[in-house]
């Protein structure tokens, strides 16, 4: 630990002894972050509270975007100990962590995931491609009847894109900016789907600016409707309405694989087998990220991260592989572990 380090570990040592409220506030540790993680830390969250000596850990599902908020906020017990993401951290947000003196940052991998577009049951498998959702999704499109030109989305039903799609209105409940899932999914489905345009490929060469806007830009007229962080109210949506397509991570798929089911994407279904196997296209990596100062003031930090780390939780046949999640191949869980033991920083 650097001198930066000790200091700031000794300043929220003192901060939890001078304030008894805010020690007995911070004798278990805080988690915050991505709603896809959320059902993973929980589940080793428990295993730790009961297997070990120390309070099972409090975790908060914010959206990863809100999580490094909170987590960049500063050192102390008045700031989460770890950030749960289903992306890695941006610049801006380690910007911001430095800025407020959060500059020891433990990243941990965990594993993958992928994001599923999802229908219920009781209503027929779409089969997609990414370009068709990218014309579904997108604020402007190109003119089918002028090549190289855009229009604003004129597209009301699947059809219009594909003759071969159903005739039903585009309805697409997801979820909003501050997610980790919409970001993930902005850059594997809406971007690649857009390159698939020659002149908007074009244009990410020659106008970067121009090519973000376009591809990341979604509709506002009511066929994409944000529904939150929460993935199990855009579950119930589904089976309240079998029109509607929801967008959420693989774990909440296979977790209500009773109730809904996932669209084939380039002709591949969201399942363990193709995710594992890099064969379905939109699948990405899930972290958790560590305060190193809060390590050893905090109350079993260190110990947590170890369980998380471990083959019985997150090897092939680890209890978390039993809820979804993708392992990692060995050789990169051995990284991983490795860097937890050293208490390696970003």
């Amino acid at each position: 630990m650097n001198v930066r380090s000790i200091f700031l570990a000794s300043a929220l040592t003192m901060t939890m002894i001078s304030t008894g409220t805010a020690m007995a506030a911070r004798d278990s540790i805080s988690i915050v972050g991505s709603s896809t993680v959320y059902p993973f830390a929980t589940v080793v969250a428990e295993q730790f509270g009961k297997a070990s000596n120390f309070k099972t850990p409090k975790i908060e599902s914010t959206g990863t975007g809100g999580g490094f908020k909170l987590f960049c906020g500063g050192v102390g017990v008045n700031f989460p100990d770890i950030s749960n993401a289903s992306r890695a951290i941006k610049d801006s947000e380690k910007e911001t962590c430095a800025k407020n003196g959060v500059t020891d940052i433990i990243e941990l991998k965990i594993g993958y995931d992928g994001i599923a577009v999802a229908n219920t049951k009781t209503a027929p498998q779409m089969k997609l491609t990414r370009k068709e959702i990218f014309l579904a999704l997108a604020k402007d499109v190109p003119d089918p009847a002028n090549d190289g030109k855009l229009i604003p989305n004129p597209y009301k039903t699947w059809k219009e894109i594909n003759p071969e799609l159903p005739d039903t209105a585009i309805e697409v409940l997801g979820p909003p900016p501050t997610s980790g899932t919409r970001d993930a999914f902005t850059e594997m489905v809406l971007v690649a789907g857009a390159e698939e345009f020659d002149f908007i490929k074009k244009m990410a060469k020659e106008d970067k600016d121009g090519f973000k806007k376009l591809s990341e830009t979604v509709r506002e007229d009511g066929a994409y409707i944000e529904a939150g962080e929460n993935d199990n109210l855009i579950v119930q949506k589904l089976q309240a309405n079998p029109k509607a397509l929801g967008i959420f991570g693989f774990s909440f798929l296979d977790q209500n694989a009773d109730a809904v089911q996932g669209s084939l994407i380039e002709g591949e279904a969201p399942t363990f087998e193709n995710i594992s196997a890099g064969k379905y296209a939109v699948s990405r990596p899930l972290f958790i990220y560590i305060k190193k100062a809060h390590i050893g003031v905090i109350p079993g930090i260190k110990e947590f991260i170890t369980e998380f780390s471990s083959e019985k939780a997150w090897g092939d046949e680890g209890y978390l592989a039993d809820k979804g999640m993708i392992p990692m191949p060995a050789e990169e869980r051995k990284k991983y572990a490795d860097d937890v033991a050293n208490l390696k920083t970003m």
